[in-house]
């Protein structure tokens, strides 16, 4: 019996930590929006990796530092993330 593969949860919400937020154009802001949402209305995981945000996480810095350390706000509403 071959098991099916399910599809992603298809989450439209894009977060990153505010200073990375901060420092993006419009341009570059509603392109990753964009593509988030375009990716979860087809039930897809994650979005393009066109659309990847370079330099965001500090050297050396581990996954739970990233995570639990910067404060990850909402790129569409500017609130904070989980909101």
């Amino acid at each position: 019996m071959a098991l099916k593969k399910t599809k992603g949860g298809g989450t439209k919400k894009v977060c990153l930590p505010k200073a990375t937020a901060d420092r993006l154009s419009s341009k570059e802001k509603s392109n990753i929006i964009k593509s988030k949402k375009s990716a979860g209305s087809q039930g897809k995981y994650r979005r393009s990796s066109k659309t990847f945000v370079k330099g965001s996480r500090k050297k050396g810095a581990t996954l739970r530092d990233w995570f639990q350390k910067e404060n990850w706000i909402n790129v569409a509403t500017g609130k904070k993330c989980g909101e």
